[in-house]
């Protein structure tokens, strides 16, 4: 009897023992395979075979398996999204490269040995010169207004022909406009319009376009969105409106382009210095077409020192702004080589403290926060002399 129950007990130490080794297997070699640097895998690693230990002692053999197995598949699953897929001679087309993030990326990927289409709204210009001069022989410069389906199809064409029957890996739709950010009550149609037409509709079309060549490939669709894309911002009703459009359709083409094996990413960066806001030639024309077109009702209300301080705004956000652009191209890259990329990125800060507060808390603690944050803002003229009134009674 005693012989049984020894031989059962074995054999049952043998069953936990291969169970551990197979778990442990698993870790290591997502570890191996992850792009988690050396301690942070080492300690993803150690950690099942820890809680395993701790498990044994406190729930027995059969919890301490439970728990190890359980932190394993936590562990793999944390490593295994960091593994990536190597370069080789992946392309990627990438709009908006004259400036900003999507010049800074052209050189990125094309320094990391990607195959790179630079679509430039200007090809004759200071920032594709700069292309020209500073990458190597495989970037390639495309004329491509997104908002001229000319231009989208002739881009097509072009890299359809060099990619040949290979697909295109990458679409990282970048090219996108600020405006003028003011209250939406303020801003023109026409803002509305531009913002859409750029930030929505361009995007959709480049990717419309290019789909086909990246089912041959079963590549990515990188949709670089904005924190004023996931919540409500003042003095972003246009840009925001369009960039939470731009987040929903990545979103909905997530779940519909999985079938064919296509990936798609929305990065919604916070605050980078990229010159999205445009030259003071630009704000000027902006400023002109917000004040030809304000009913003299809505002048009056506001009051001309409230309007002219927003032209102020503009030159003020720089400062607040972080000019090292690396976590949003580090995004970019994960998105583009990560076997299992995140659906959404967040890189910069406040932008995913700022999106949990809205998503989880309720909608008047996220109003508050924003409301403190602008604060220092100036007073509409009527609400102004109507808080002085009421001091006075």
């Amino acid at each position: 009897m005693r012989m049984d129950a020894l031989g059962a007990g074995s054999s049952l130490g043998w069953l936990y023992a291969g169970v551990m080794a197979l778990f442990g297997a698993t870790v290591l070699r997502a570890a191996k395979r992850s792009q988690v640097d050396a301690a942070g895998a080492l300690a993803w690693t150690l950690l099942p075979a820890s809680l395993g230990l701790l498990s044994c002692a406190a729930l027995g053999a059969c919890g301490g398996l439970v728990a190890f197995a359980a932190a394993c598949l936590v562990s793999s699953a944390y490593l295994g999204a960091g593994a990536v897929l190597p370069v080789g001679d992946k392309a990627v087309l990438i709009t908006g490269s004259d400036t900003g993030i999507g010049h800074a990326l052209a050189k990125y990927l094309d320094n990391l040995g990607f195959v790179v289409f630079a679509g430039v709204l200007n090809k004759n210009g200071p920032g594709a010169e700069e292309l020209r001069r500073t990458c190597s022989q495989r970037l390639s410069l495309l004329q491509l207004d997104i908002t001229n389906p000319t231009q989208v199809k002739e881009a097509y064409l072009k890299v359809s022909e060099k990619v040949q029957n290979t697909g295109l890996w990458g679409v990282v739709n970048n090219a996108g406009i600020l405006g003028f950010p003011a209250d939406g009550e303020l801003l023109p149609m026409s803002m509305y319009r531009q913002c859409m037409d750029v930030n929505f509709f361009g995007a959709v079309e480049v990717s419309k376009t290019f789909l086909p060549l990246l089912r041959k490939s079963q590549g990515r669709l990188v949709n670089i969105s904005s924190m004023a894309g996931g919540i409500p911002l003042p003095k972003y009703a246009a840009y925001g409106a369009s960039k939470a459009a731009l987040s929903m359709f990545s979103g909905v083409m997530r779940q519909e382009l999985s079938k064919w094996g296509i990936k798609v990413a929305a990065i919604h960066p916070s605050g980078f210095r990229t010159g999205i806001q445009g030259t003071p030639e630009l704000w000027d024309k902006q400023e002109k077409d917000l004040m030809e077109n304000l009913p003299a009702g809505v002048r009056r209300d506001y009051g001309e020192d409230y309007l002219l301080e927003l032209k102020s705004y503009l030159l003020r956000m720089p400062a607040y702004c972080d000019s090292d652009l690396s976590p949003v191209l580090n995004d970019i890259l994960h998105a583009l080589l990560a076997k299992r990329p995140h659906g959404l990125y967040t890189p910069g800060k406040g932008a995913y403290m700022l999106l949990c507060i809205f998503c989880y808390f309720p909608l008047w603690v996220y109003d508050f926060f924003i409301s403190k944050l602008q604060s220092f803002e100036p007073v509409p003229r009527v609400l102004r002399t109507s808080e002085a009134r009421n001091k006075n009674l």
